[in-house]
């Protein structure tokens, strides 16, 4: 990894842009039926800022922005949609990896030693290389980030979306994450911003208000979802032609 000399300035204004939502997101409190809240900025920084070094330079033409970490995704790699495989075998990133504080007993962390495959990580990062090829070829224009960093899990081990928190919850959570993605639009310069499913983009269009940027929206490819599991590339693809975004 480059030391922080060797980093440009551009990409380091990511990098610190992370640390402050890392800081900030680790102060706020959740209640039941939350029982755990898993964050990768923490336990995973150091593959989530390698990812940022290494894909982050430059200004974007595009950001696909998706709703917060899996448990078998970034909660594991600490990259967004970070399935193993993706993560490791096309972008070419792989290193330790933490555990959090506290830990579910049916969702642990075991970084790239982890069996389990995040569908959603794998559909998204697989129609891109499939599109662009190798993968400098698609960050040179393209970055992708999460609206939200953490990972909420109920005793069960059940996922618990930002979106299911309640109002008093939601509130300081949503400040500090429309924060950090202003901060990284701002950044970056993208022309579009696209929220990979609904809650991200409209999150986008809340947080990014006032800022010259468009904002569409592509199918989540969650195989919760029936219609993702109907081609769920080929909408995506197809979407981001409709939107010339593509050609």
């Amino acid at each position: 990894m480059k030391n922080r000399m060797d980093v440009p300035s551009h990409t380091r204004s990511l990098v610190e842009c992370a640390a402050r939502l890392r800081e900030s997101a680790r102060a706020l409190e959740f209640a039941p039926p939350v029982a755990h809240v898993y964050n990768p900025l923490i336990y995973a920084w150091n593959m989530h800022e390698l990812y940022l070094k290494t894909f982050g330079s430059g200004t974007k033409r595009v950001v696909f922005l998706g709703m917060n970490p899996g448990p078998w995704g970034m909660a594991q790699t600490g990259v967004p949609f970070g399935e193993i495989a993706a993560v490791r075998d096309w972008m070419g990133l792989e290193g330790p990896v933490g555990r959090p504080a506290d830990e579910h007993a049916r969702r642990p962390v075991q970084g790239f030693r982890c069996l389990r495959s995040e569908v959603s990580g794998r559909r998204l990062w697989g129609a891109f290389r499939d599109r662009f090829g190798p993968v400098e070829k698609f960050f040179r224009d393209h970055f992708v980030a999460n609206y939200c960093p953490l990972v909420f899990m109920e005793t069960s081990g059940r996922n618990r979306t930002p979106d299911k928190l309640p109002a008093s919850e939601k509130s300081p959570l949503f400040q500090v994450c429309d924060r950090h993605l202003r901060e990284t639009v701002e950044i970056l310069h993208p022309e579009w911003v696209i929220g990979v499913g609904r809650f991200a983009g409209k999150s986008a269009e809340r947080a990014l208000s006032g800022l010259d940027v468009r904002i569409g929206e592509i199918l989540h490819p969650s195989p919760a979802s029936p219609a993702a599991n109907r081609g769920w590339a080929e909408q995506a693809v197809h979407r981001l032609l409709e939107l010339g975004i593509w050609k």
